[in-house]
C-alpha cells in the first residue's frame, strides 16, 4: 500500500477516552474536505471509538496501524 501523507497530525498519546475522540473532532474541523488527519493515540479504547466516530460523522477511515504501543489512524475528511 502507498504511504499516506497526512495534512495534519494529532498526537493524542497518553490521553484516555473520551479525549482522543474529542481532539480528533476538533482537529478534523480545521481541515478542508479531502484532507487527511493522522491521529496517534495510546488509548486501547480508541480502536473502537475512532472508527465509530468516522461512521457517525461520514469521514473515511483510510488505515489503522499499530506499532510500538501506539495506534495510528488516518482519516480523510468528508
Amino acid at each position: 500500500m502507498a504511504t499516506i501523507t497526512p495534512d495534519k497530525t494529532l498526537d493524542a498519546s497518553g490521553l484516555n477516552c473520551p479525549l482522543p475522540v474529542l481532539k480528533t473532532k476538533k482537529a478534523i474541523e480545521e481541515l478542508q474536505s479531502g484532507q487527511i488527519l493522522e491521529v496517534i493515540t495510546t488509548d486501547p479504547g480508541a480502536k473502537a471509538d475512532i472508527p465509530a466516530f468516522c461512521n457517525r460523522t461520514g469521514h473515511q477511515l483510510l488505515e489503522t496501524v499499530e506499532e510500538g504501543g501506539k495506534i495510528i489512524f488516518y482519516i480523510k475528511k468528508k
